[in-house]
């Protein structure tokens, strides 16, 4: 603003110094040309020019030869030489204005306009001038009226700044009051957002949004540690009442076989839901690292079948890949068989009858099914079968820690791709992995 403010100043002062120069000069060689017409008319002198002159304020009158003596002069100027011999050259070939100072004690600032005239057989010049006190009074006054306005122009332009910005900031300070008072420890808080549907509400409106997202974020991993905190002290129960039976006198060589193979099979469970919990908290982190390669589907989908034969023989079910299951696919093959070995191993506890491998190809996406002919998902649960640590209730009681599906999505997203679940017409679970085709 004090940039603003000089340059207006500065522009106004030359402006309004080039007027009065314009019409001081303007006036100046007006006089001067009715000067020299009586001059030449009169012989040189300045008789019967007084009128034109004299009647001006501050305005005089001469006439020099072109040694600069003076041949006639105003009253006030009879005696006084105004011009020098530079002057008096350059004005005998035009007409000339230059800037001087009146010879007397109070040594005004004058301007005088020269001019070259032929009288009485001579070359003669003709100044006429006139006092400049009042034009520089003037831009003084100007001046000064300037270096008094405008730092007080600069000081109200500041002050209703001032209060225009923090009026417009209020909003701002009140988000940042509110955001230092907001924590985890109470959630549902919100910042206030102006009425105003401007910048700074949107900004508010973008910032509660995010405070949402990140409060499900700390809902999500606080459940998720409470969840697996239940999840680890079941095995690690019956794992610490097993081994202490097993230190008790008195058991039998089959009773420790039989309490070592129990604690075995928790430790087995726990280093599952350990692995589990591991592929989940580096999917988190995007830290899922993937190698990628060419796979066939169908070969995928047998390996998978003969891991799981002999479990499906000792269930009395069967394990059948559908034929035309021919998909080429890009991703990992390591995690792609971890997670259709989740959704067998789900289909064996918890379906019944055949389960069904099958692959095809779709609007540029391979989709990966496992069906079974069991109940199929309760119709209230499939919308949350993805979430972690989320069993159907029938399922409560055959064991498993709610994370396979979860795992599967994990590993689903990793490659660029999703996985639904549903139930199939003819009844039974219907799970499928979507991933874009090679």
């Amino acid at each position: 603003m004090a940039v603003v403010i000089g340059t207006i100043g500065l522009v106004v002062y030359l402006r309004f110094e080039s007027q009065l120069d314009a019409t001081l000069n303007q006036g100046l060689r007006s006089r001067s040309i009715d000067v020299r017409a009586l001059v030449a008319k009169q012989d040189g002198t300045l008789a019967g020019v007084g009128r034109g002159v004299e009647d001006e304020e501050d305005s005089f009158a001469q006439v020099v030869d072109p040694r600069g003596a003076i041949v006639d002069a105003t009253p006030q100027l009879r005696r006084a030489r105004m011009l020098s011999a530079a002057e008096v050259r350059r004005a005998l070939a035009g007409a000339v204005t230059v800037d001087g100072v009146y010879p007397f004690e109070d040594r005004e600032p004058v301007r005088m306009v020269l001019r070259p005239v032929r009288a009485d057989g001579r070359q003669l010049v003709v100044m006429v001038g006139t006092s400049t006190e009042d034009r520089d009074e003037a831009l003084g006054n100007l001046a000064g009226l300037f270096a008094i306005g405008g730092p007080l122009a600069l000081l109200l332009a500041s002050l209703a700044g001032y209060g225009v910005a923090a009026a417009a900031l209020r909003p701002v300070e009140a988000m940042r009051r509110k955001a230092g008072t907001i924590s985890e420890h109470r959630p549902g808080e919100r910042l206030p957002v102006a009425v105003p549907d401007d910048e700074i509400a949107r900004l508010g409106t973008t910032l509660n949004t995010m405070l949402a997202r990140l409060e499900a974020a700390f809902a999500r991993e606080r459940t998720f540690v409470a969840d697996a905190s239940h999840e680890l002290r079941t095995p690690l129960a019956i794992l610490k009442t097993e081994l202490e039976l097993a230190l008790r006198h008195g058991r039998t060589h089959e009773e420790l076989q039989q309490a070592l193979r129990s604690a075995a099979e928790e430790t087995e469970r726990l280093a599952q839901l350990a692995e589990s919990l591991l592929v989940i908290a580096r999917a988190d982190q995007g830290q899922l690292a993937l190698s990628t390669a060419p796979v066939d589907a169908a070969q995928l989908l047998d390996g998978v079948r003969r891991r799981f034969a002999s479990r499906a023989q000792l269930a009395q079910r069967e394990i059948l890949v559908e034929d035309g299951s021919a998909a080429q696919i890009t991703a990992d093959p390591h995690r792609l068989e971890q997670a259709l070995d989740n959704l067998v191993e789900n289909a064996l506890r918890h379906g019944d009858g055949t389960i069904l491998l099958s692959a095809s190809v779709r609007d540029g996406h391979a989709a990966l099914h496992v069906r079974d002919e069991g109940p199929g998902f309760p119709a209230d649960f499939i919308a949350s079968a993805f979430d972690r640590f989320t069993r159907a209730d029938q399922a409560r009681g055959r064991g498993g820690s709610g994370l396979g599906l979860a795992i599967v999505q994990v590993i689903a997203r990793a490659h660029g791709g999703q996985v639904r679940a549903g139930n199939a017409p003819q009844g039974g679970a219907d799970v499928r992995i979507e991933l874009p085709a090679s």
